[in-house]
């Protein structure tokens, strides 16, 4: 006779499933593309629970013992969650200098008081600031990096045990070290067309104190807008290798995560 196998999950199972959950859905809930507002919450969730179910059984892990009291618990799932979310941070900070160098270009051309709907927050941004955002996006899933970071999430149970997040000295410092790349980050994207406007800007003062009678006011304004865009269509190319260079380490600062976090970290 075969032994009578139970179809109805263990107590330790759900627990498991339960936890490797909460580290997927942390890092889908700020992985751009996938964060914001873009996808429907339900998309994200049967994402999330269909990676969760096709890595459950294939992770040789042996859940933590089941808390006894609320506390406790919600500390273990707070930190599963955190785990997700540090790993897609370093995301964030490329995406945030994208944004950022939007906001420079868009005050550059006179875009200052403009705004759209920025479909990833719902919020209401500049409009360079969303043209930049979503071709950056694009770039982002042409190049895969999505694969990484569903890859390193999965390899993340390997190295960082269950319940395994740790605030530490290496970890903030490494995580001030990537924030303050936002501002580097987002002046060489944003470079081009500030030096090509600012020189404009020097040509129209001259002429200004040449032909004071000229409209200065009323001559910049197309003059910026048109010089900005053209000069944004011809360095698009050097927009979108700042950015590969960019996503390309982003493997290179996921190994860090790893070290700082994993077990000998």
């Amino acid at each position: 006779m075969f032994p009578f196998v139970s179809p109805l999950p263990s107590q330790s199972d759900v627990f498991l499933f339960a936890l490797i959950l909460c580290r997927i859905g942390g890092l889908f809930a700020a992985l751009p593309v996938f964060g914001g507002k873009r996808l429907p919450t339900r998309i994200k969730i049967a994402a999330v629970l269909a990676i969760t179910l096709v890595c459950l059984p294939v992770l040789k892990i042996t859940p933590p013992p089941l808390p006894g009291d609320a506390f406790t618990l919600g500390l273990l799932v707070m930190r599963e969650m955190l785990i997700g979310l540090t790993l897609a941070f370093i995301t964030q900070i490329i995406f945030a200098a994208v944004e950022f160098s939007g906001q420079i270009i868009g005050l550059q051309m006179g875009f200052s008081i403009s705004s759209v709907l920025d479909p990833s927050m719902g919020t209401q941004t500049q409009i360079m600031s969303v043209v930049q955002s979503l071709l950056a996006t694009l770039f982002f899933l042409s190049l895969n990096i999505h694969h990484v970071f569903i890859s390193a999430i999965v390899d993340s149970f390997t190295v960082i045990p269950l319940g395994g997040w740790k605030m530490s000295e290496a970890l903030i410092h490494f995580l001030v070290n990537a924030t303050s790349e936002v501002f580097i980050l987002g002046i060489r994207l944003a470079a081009p067309v500030m030096v090509a406007l600012l020189l404009t800007s020097v040509v129209l003062g001259i002429m200004a104190r040449a032909f004071p009678q000229m409209n200065v006011f009323m001559v910049s304004f197309p003059l910026n807008i048109g010089l900005g865009f053209m000069v944004l269509g011809m360095t698009l190319l050097l927009f979108f290798h700042v950015l590969e260079l960019s996503f390309g380490n982003l493997a290179n600062q996921v190994a860090m995560i790893f070290r700082l976090l994993g077990k000998g970290g």
